[in-house]
């Protein structure tokens, strides 16, 4: 039996979930790493690329954009080795994000991201 997209990056999102409470003690926010599961799997390198342009909007919300930081991280690692095109865009927009964070948040707001990320 096949199993639909949704089905899947609800799995997949889970995993990421349960991944992060345990080994990090993070609790997820929002749905970003099933919007880029969705993303990687039906559209490739332009739906991811249009994935994180539609999320640039929450720059101004440190722990949404620290959460979109380590997605990103994350799937450099999921994809890496199984196919290096989808891997090395995740590094690149990790890398735009991860500047456009240290570039933005300031005091406070830096802390969070550092010590959430680190």
């Amino acid at each position: 039996m096949a199993i639909n997209i949704l089905t899947y990056s609800a799995m997949a999102e889970k995993s990421w979930e349960n991944f992060m409470r345990e080994n990090c003690g993070y609790e997820r926010i929002s749905t970003f790493y099933s919007d880029f599961t969705i993303a990687d799997h039906c559209g490739g390198v332009n739906a991811i690329k249009d994935t994180f342009n539609r999320s640039k909007h929450w720059l101004s919300n440190v722990k949404m954009w620290t959460e979109l930081v380590m997605v990103l991280n994350h799937k450099i690692w999921n994809w890496y080795g199984k196919n290096n095109e989808l891997a090395e865009v995740y590094n690149e927009l990790w890398e735009t994000a991860a500047n456009m964070a240290v570039e933005t948040f300031k005091g406070e707001d830096l802390s969070y991201y550092y010590r959430t990320t680190d």
